[in-house]
């Protein structure tokens, strides 16, 4: 089984701020044709909230999963699109682009904001 990526640090300096309050860290940028949005996408990722509780990890499950953009949650659909194969993209979503106020299961919390680390296997 692969191993689970350590939680990226929620105040390194890496993270650039979108205007729609996304944060942003390209820990790796990978190669050939950008992801365009509403694309469908095969990635690993991980998942975690700011306290480091990590939530959901296909890592960690060993399979990756495919989807398309427009099926999850906003953070995603706006925070994957120019990604390249074999980039990995670290995402600090915000509530208001993450679960909101409803939360998730019993995981997430209501106004969770997340951490994401991204890898794209693939797109199309």
């Amino acid at each position: 089984m692969a191993q689970v990526p350590p939680m990226p640090a929620v105040d390194a300096t890496e993270w650039v701020k979108q205007d729609n309050g996304l944060e942003i860290w390209d820990a790796t940028v990978g190669e050939g044709d950008e992801v365009k949005p509403g694309a469908k996408v095969t990635v690993h990722y991980t998942g975690w909230l700011t306290n480091g509780k990590m939530f959901d990890s296909s890592v960690s499950r060993g399979q990756t999963i495919s989807f398309s953009l427009n099926q999850v949650i906003k953070g995603w659909q706006v925070g994957i699109p120019g990604m390249k194969p074999g980039g990995v993209r670290r995402l600090k979503i915000p509530s208001d682009l993450g679960y909101g106020a409803a939360g998730a299961g019993r995981d997430i919390p209501p106004n969770a904001t997340l951490i994401f680390e991204v890898e794209l296997i693939s797109s199309k």
